[in-house]
């Protein structure tokens, strides 16, 4: 009796910067000639997952070049008028062309991502309809970025539900997923100074990090005028003495996302599970993609032998 070819599915989890490392794992696991037949992602893992079947990744690696903190303020919407820091339409819309301006059915493989019903905190699968608009939803990290309105519900990020959607990925039909999550090895260490040492706490931060937040602030400042100093002194300090504002969010959530992460794949979990280490990447050095993919493919490449030996499994 020949043995029935498994239906493989990835399911890319969220992180926001740390996403990039989904570009190498993917690279990867073409290297190893495994091709997928459905992708699910959540948040920045939904975005990578949409890049690779439109063709889009190198536009997205070019943006993430250009991006960083500095290149991030110019979304920012410092009125808050629409429930977020950033303009997450206008972000987008950079990258609406023919390739992507398309119904998710238009897809090469059944594609699927995650989102969170504002309301009334149910998990919403989004799996028909405009792709870009289906990746600004999943995507909307709750204070950073504005809820998207989808038919008559108002959506949020999917992590805070589903930050791996293994369960997405056997609901469209995969018989074995292969699930990247990107919490799972946070390095948490204290500050380390220029010479190596760990900084003391009532010392002052290194100059890269005051820079960074430096640089924050002129550009509030520049973009809105001197009515925004103030703003971009709260958000993102000069001196990073305490966590800023959004520093705390994504903290904040990221914790929140890992302990559900943890939760949710005890109760379903995959066939390979990949956790690439991001040691002391911040989660929002969207300027780090060339060194976070590196992290990603050789993460995959690791997990060789497991993968291949639970796919003869099958």
């Amino acid at each position: 009796m020949v043995k029935k070819k498994p239906t493989i599915g990835v399911a890319l989890g969220s992180g926001a910067a740390h996403g990039w490392a989904h570009i190498g794992v993917l690279r990867a696991l073409e290297e190893m000639n495994i091709k997928p037949d459905i992708y699910a992602g959540t948040s920045i893992g939904a975005v990578v997952a949409a890049a690779h079947l439109t063709g889009q990744v190198d536009g997205l690696i070019e943006l993430a070049r250009k991006l960083g903190l500095v290149g991030l303020m110019g979304y920012l919407d410092v009125t808050f008028s629409r429930g977020g820091l950033i303009a997450s339409e206008k972000f987008f819309e950079r990258f609406r062309n023919t390739a992507t301006d398309i119904d998710i059915h238009s897809l090469p493989v059944p594609f699927g991502a995650t989102a969170t019903d504002l309301a009334d905190g149910r998990e919403i699968w989004l799996r028909e309809g405009d792709l870009l608009l289906a990746l600004r939803a999943t995507s909307a990290i709750p204070g950073l970025f504005p809820p998207v309105a989808v038919g008559h519900d108002w959506l949020v990020d999917g992590a805070l539900v589903n930050p791996v959607p293994v369960s997405l990925c056997r609901a469209m039909g995969a018989t074995f997923v292969i699930a990247v999550g990107l919490s799972m090895n946070r390095l948490v260490l204290p500050p380390v100074g220029e010479t190596g040492e760990i900084a003391a706490a009532d010392q002052e931060p290194p100059p890269a990090l005051r820079a960074k937040a430096s640089a924050w602030h002129t550009r509030v400042s520049a973009l809105f005028g001197e009515k925004a100093r103030g703003l971009g002194g709260a958000l993102f300090p000069a001196k990073a003495e305490t966590p800023s504002a959004v520093e705390t969010l994504l903290g904040s959530i990221d914790v929140m996302q890992g302990r559900i992460m943890r939760s949710r794949l005890a109760g379903d979990p995959p066939e390979v599970l990949i956790s690439p280490r991001l040691g002391r990447i911040d989660m929002l050095d969207f300027d780090r993609a060339e060194d976070l993919i590196v992290i990603g493919r050789e993460a995959t490449l690791d997990m060789r032998p497991a993968i291949e030996h639970a796919l003869s499994l099958h």
